[in-house]
């Protein structure tokens, strides 16, 4: 089959088109037809090597994340899906692949595609849609009526959080560029920070949770906007050592992360605030409720380009530019 696949870390360079065998069906695996796959900037992080310490990479290693197509052939133990389902998944972890012409899955991690979404809607959902259900629901237990600040609102995981939650009850600040204020805003931000003209900690006090995608010095300042006892989720920000006990890491690596972590979680201490790094995890049965939320018109998928399957190292370099709003997807020829 063909797939895009990585030969060792390193930059887009070391990405090449390449023929692989079909990937192997295990008992509780749904073997998918691949039709459309998005792009996200994990992609990177794993392409540069950033995650190598939590996921590992056997070269050479097909890339992808997100996957929507037609159920091509089940495992043994597979009950609720049959050859020709419409589905989407966030693939799992250790097994990504999704640019290629198929993907295998398990079965707890696939869900029907939502019937009002093209399989190219359907694939820009997976990952951003279940980072930012964990990050607010799982980790960060938003309630109706608190206060929420989602970094970078016109990004891919952004655009879904705000969608998530105003329909949580929450009141939902973001930061975005000049251009792209009135467009977050219809998403249904009730404040919205142009980054260009002021900045977010001299603008917010007294929130309840902080969704941080960007990490580095943007992630050092959200504890800033806090009330006490408040909560930052990062996706970007080290990892910490509630995460490492999590993963069943050796006592060494635990070790490593709480060193990567002390001044983030100092920062958390010293703003009487608490500070937890997720690595989002595939859920068939969390994408199930999300395609309610899709079908009924409550969260709308957002998709700045689609490329063809062929460009998809076009796709990784547009989204890396940082200019999409929502996501960058690839479609299978």
């Amino acid at each position: 089959m063909k797939a895009f696949v990585l030969t060792r870390y390193g930059s887009n360079k070391e990405i090449q088109a390449a023929e692989m065998p079909e990937p192997l069906v295990k008992a509780d695996d749904v073997l998918i037809q691949v039709k459309a796959a998005s792009v996200n900037p994990v992609d990177f992080k794993i392409r540069d090597g950033q995650l190598k310490q939590v996921l590992p990479l056997r070269f050479p290693h097909i890339l992808g994340n997100d996957a929507a197509g037609v159920v091509a052939r089940i495992g043994a133990n597979v009950t609720q899906f049959k050859p020709g389902d419409e589905v989407y998944a966030r693939v799992d972890v250790d097994r990504m692949g999704a640019f290629a012409e198929y993907v295998a899955v398990n079965e707890a991690a696939v869900a029907p595609k939502p019937t009002s979404s093209t399989m190219e809607e359907a694939a820009a959902m997976p990952l951003v849609a279940l980072t930012a259900w964990q990050t607010l629901r799982d980790v960060g237990k938003l309630q109706p009526g608190q206060r929420v600040f989602i970094h970078a609102g016109s990004g891919g995981v952004g655009t879904v959080a705000i969608q998530l939650a105003k329909h949580w009850g929450a009141f939902v600040a973001t930061t975005t560029s000049t251009a792209n204020v009135e467009w977050v805003q219809k998403l249904g931000a009730d404040l919205v920070i142009d980054y260009k003209k002021e900045a977010f900690e001299n603008v917010l006090a007294g929130y309840d949770l902080v969704l941080d995608t960007l990490g580095g010095e943007a992630l050092d300042k959200s504890f800033q906007v806090l009330k006490a006892g408040g909560k930052v989720v990062s996706v970007a920000g080290p990892p910490d050592p509630q995460f490492a006990k999590e993963q069943g890491m050796n006592w060494f690596l635990q070790q490593v992360i709480r060193l990567l972590s002390f001044r983030v979680r100092r920062l958390a201490k010293k703003n009487q605030a608490s500070y937890s790094f997720l690595l989002m995890h595939p859920s068939g049965a969390q994408l199930r409720e999300l395609g309610a939320l899709l079908d009924a018109g409550i969260v709308r998928p957002v998709v700045d380009r689609v490329f063809p399957f062929e460009a998809t190292k076009e796709a990784l370099e547009y989204l890396e530019t940082g200019r999409a709003k929502g996501k960058v997807v690839v479609r299978m020829s």
